[in-house]
C-alpha cells in the first residue's frame, strides 16, 4: 500500500505553477524560516545560510515542473535545500585551504540565565564540530531524518551515518566539557 501524502498548501503551488508571484510570495513567507534553520545548521554561516536559502527557492520555482507530488511541498524543498547545502560544503573544502580562527560565541553577560547560557554553549560546541558531524549530527537530531536516509542524502554508507553521528556527539560532549571547564 502506498502512502498518501496530503500537502495542505497544493493550491498555493498549483498557482505558483501557473506563474502567480503573489502564491510565490505566500510560500516564501511560509517556508523560509525553517529553510533558512535548516541551512544555517549545516553550513554554519549566516551569510552562506541566506544564499542558500534564496538559491533553493530560485530552484523550487524554476524547477516546480518536476515537483510531483509524491511527498508535500515542504519536504521536497527541504531535500533541496540540504543538497544546496552540502554543495556549499563541498564548494567551501575546494575554496579554502586555510580557515582562520572565528570567535564562535560572544562572552555572555552575568544576568543571562543558566539554560539560556547552556544553549548557546551547545550552539557553539556544534560550530566547532568538522562537517562530516555537524551535518549528519543535525539532520539526524534537528530534522529528524533516520541514518538510512541520511546515508541516501550525503551517498555515504549507513554504518557510516552512524559511526559519524556517534563521533559527534562524543566530540560535542568533549567540547562542552571544555566549555564547562573554562566558566568555573
Amino acid at each position: 500500500m502506498e502512502t498518501a501524502y496530503i500537502d495542505k498548501h497544493v493550491t498555493l503551488v498549483n498557482e505558483c505553477r501557473q506563474g502567480s508571484r503573489k502564491a510565490q510570495f505566500e510560500i516564501y513567507k511560509l517556508y523560509a524560516r525553517a529553510m533558512y534553520n535548516v541551512a544555517l545548521r549545516i553550513v554554519n554561516y549566516e551569510e552562506e545560510a541566506e544564499d542558500v536559502l534564496q538559491e533553493s527557492f530560485l530552484d523550487a520555482f524554476t524547477r516546480l515542473d518536476s515537483f510531483r507530488g509524491e511527498t508535500t511541498f515542504g519536504l521536497w524543498l527541504k531535500q533541496i535545500v540540504i543538497n544546496k547545502s552540502i554543495n556549499y560544503l563541498r564548494k567551501r573544502k575546494v575554496e579554502f585551504v586555510s580557515i582562520e580562527a572565528v570567535d564562535l560565541a560572544e562572552e555572555p553577560s552575568a544576568d543571562v540565565e543558566d539554560l539560556a547560557l547552556r544553549v548557546e554553549e551547545v550552539k557553539a560546541g556544534i560550530a566547532q564540530l568538522p562537517d562530516k558531524y555537524r551535518v549528519v549530527l543535525s539532520l539526524y537530531l534537528f530534522d529528524g531524518y533516520d541514518h538510512e536516509e541520511i546515508a541516501h542524502i550525503l551517498k555515504i554508507s549507513e554504518s557510516t551515518s552512524r559511526t559519524q553521528y556517534m563521533r559527534a556527539k562524543m566530540k560535542l560532549n568533549g567540547l562542552l566539557a571544555k566549555i564547562g571547564a573554562k566558566d568555573e
